[in-house]
């Protein structure tokens, strides 16, 4: 089973390099983040055609998320409330982020984590809450008795490694103390940071800024992730970050993120 994660920002100008993609990758499983368009708007048949089922939770302008899958999904799940209950999940469930579905007893969890903005901003204590949901979400999930593939763009890169030059950037959002904790949080449920299974050098990123000449020189920071429980992950076979998406012609600044898991 080979699932993918790609942040596109925005589905209808990236339409056609996503389309594309799938034609020379076609995953088992695409998950996107950032679509920003609702549903009714939503490009479908470019990718129904393909021969993808299309599940999806966006809004307008900004965030929205969506799973496509070459076999239909059970058990689809969009945002926080069903699985915690309005009382957890709050406000959290108004901006379109977390979407899941089963495939083959595995849950695929595809999320899209807040920016944050800046430390000093409302939008970073926003973040900070929204992990702690998180980890409530996917706490209750893991009681279940299927495996969980939890992936999406978290907007955080954990470790100093996962960016070009770390120097100064823990003050920085993507990277501060706090951010990282509160992701680590979510992990020690029992998560793996699968990419990190096969390749453990620096150098490897999956978001380049638009600006500064951040993809040529490899100015890049790794937070496109795909977390997996102990029972994928001893079935996982590959992890890659396929950057040949980043280097056409209006690209997203994200690169998509593969992972490759053995059936049983």
């Amino acid at each position: 089973m080979k699932i993918a994660t790609w942040n596109v920002n925005s589905i209808r100008t990236r339409q056609a390099i996503v389309q594309n993609w799938l034609q020379t990758h076609p995953v088992d499983v695409l998950c996107l983040q950032e679509t920003k368009v609702i549903d009714t708007d939503f490009p479908r048949e470019p990718f129904e055609s393909l021969g993808y089922h299309l599940y999806i939770s966006g809004q307008k302008a900004y965030n929205g998320v969506a799973l496509f899958s070459k076999k239909p999904l059970e058990d689809v799940k969009m945002g926080f409330t069903e699985t915690v209950g309005t009382e957890i999940a709050g406000e959290f469930d108004e901006q379109k982020r977390v979407i899941s579905g089963v495939l083959d007893d595995v849950r695929i969890i595809n999320l899209y984590v807040p920016n944050g903005s800046a430390l000093d901003s409302d939008k970073y204590d926003y973040k900070l809450r929204w992990l702690k949901v998180l980890r409530e979400y996917l706490q209750i999930l893991q009681k279940g008795d299927r495996e969980l593939c939890v992936c999406g763009d978290f907007n955080i890169a954990l470790e100093d490694r996962d960016i070009y030059n770390p120097k100064g950037k823990q003050k920085h959002i993507m990277a501060s103390p706090p951010e990282r904790q509160a992701l680590q949080e979510v992990l020690n449920i029992g998560l793996t940071d699968i990419f990190r299974k096969f390749t453990e050098e620096t150098g490897h990123y999956s978001w380049w800024d638009y600006r500064r000449g951040g993809f040529p020189n490899n100015r890049g920071w790794r937070i496109d992730h795909h977390y997996l429980t102990s029972g994928l992950c001893d079935r996982a076979m590959s992890c890659s970050i396929d950057i040949e998406p980043r280097k056409l012609e209006k690209p997203s600044d994200h690169a998509p993120v593969i992972v490759d898991i053995k059936p049983y």
